[in-house]
């Protein structure tokens, strides 16, 4: 008997740090490189690099703020194709998991 294909997850997401962004993202709304940086305990290199990425594949956009003291910061949001793209990936995670955990659809 031939095992069941397994649904693709999307490639962006599917890595810790960008996932952790995208979920951060989702339930915060925004943030600055700052408070990402501080969240996701990475270095900035790290994090401008999952950024770029997130950034090139139209799931996130970065707007300047001003600068009020300092430096002017950036913050960063998903676009609605980024948040679709989140949701998309955590129910295909759940599909993927609902067999190990006994998930069912509607929990």
């Amino acid at each position: 008997m031939d095992a069941p294909s397994l649904p693709d997850l999307d490639n962006v997401l599917h890595q810790p740090v960008r996932t952790r962004i995208a979920a951060f993202l989702a339930a915060r709304g925004e943030a600055t490189f700052k408070e990402l940086k501080k969240e996701l305990d990475i270095t900035d290199g790290n994090l401008d690099a999952h950024l770029k990425k997130l950034l090139a594949s139209d799931y996130l956009v970065s707007t300047k703020q001003p600068a009020t003291k300092g430096r002017p910061q950036t913050l960063f949001r998903l676009t609605p194709a980024g948040r679709e793209a989140f949701e998309e990936y955590i129910e295909t995670l759940k599909r993927v998991l609902s067999p190990i955990f006994n998930i069912h659809e509607d929990q």
